[in-house]
């Protein structure tokens, strides 16, 4: 089967539409899948509710979907960098999900795992567990969480074979290892292809079974959220 596509408008053909679900990997812009945020955005499919551990930053990542409306609810952990996220919210535009950032990440794991629901004592006594049944193990509360399950998952990996298995360089690997896991079709945006025999099999990440399609995203610009340089000394 082939997996790889020639751009990202391409890979997200037939795939797209209006209030579906997305599972984004990244962290901040560490390790976003860019080029298909900018497909979604060109497409104008609406209504999106996305799983993500933040929006990026005004106007680069996620942050371009909010620009442009086009996501109504986002499942998140943390959206202080975001003021375009922060405004949305505070003015009733946009529906937020806040999520601890490790049962997250679990939640997406265990929906790619055909896991529906877990108990975490994460959360238990604040209001992360408030409409949330409260389950007692051992003399200790623990509320359920469900699993996520969406319709898409857009992730960014650094190289990959041309069956789809994906290795992810150092700490951009974060959170697009388990949102891959929980889509009904994984979506892959990489810097490399490579024959199919290139790897060691060890050294794989992601087994391309998970992966659907994929694309060359290369060459990419290193954007930095908070640029800090220290002061010139003096001559």
């Amino acid at each position: 089967m082939k997996k790889h596509y020639p751009d990202a408008a391409a890979a997200l053909d037939g795939v797209l539409f209006d209030g579906m679900t997305i599972c984004a990997g990244g962290f901040g812009l560490c390790g976003i899948p860019e080029r298909l945020i900018d497909a979604i955005e060109a497409s104008g499919v609406k209504g999106l509710t996305v799983a993500s551990n933040n929006a990026g930053i005004d106007g680069e990542g996620l942050g371009k979907l909010l620009r442009s409306r086009q996501i109504s609810k986002m499942i998140s952990s943390y959206v202080g960098e975001n003021k375009e996220f922060e405004r949305q919210y505070l003015a009733g535009e946009l529906e937020v999900e806040f999520c601890p950032q490790g049962t997250l990440a679990e939640r997406c794991r265990a929906g790619g795992a055909g896991i529906p629901g877990f108990y975490t004592r994460t959360g238990v006594g604040t209001l992360v567990a408030d409409g949330k049944e409260v389950k007692n193990f051992d003399g200790v509360d623990y509320i359920l969480e469900r699993g996520i399950f969406a319709d898409l998952a857009i992730i960014k990996g650094w190289k990959a074979d041309e069956a789809g298995n994906l290795i992810f360089r150092k700490t951009a690997r974060n959170f697009n290892q388990p949102m891959a896991t929980a889509g009904k079709i994984c979506v892959a945006e990489v810097e490399e292809i490579v024959p199919v025999g290139t790897f060691d099999p060890d050294s794989i990440h992601l087994p391309g079974i998970y992966v659907n399609r994929m694309v060359l995203g290369a060459p990419y610009s290193k954007k930095i959220e908070f640029r800090t340089v220290r002061e010139r000394e003096a001559a």
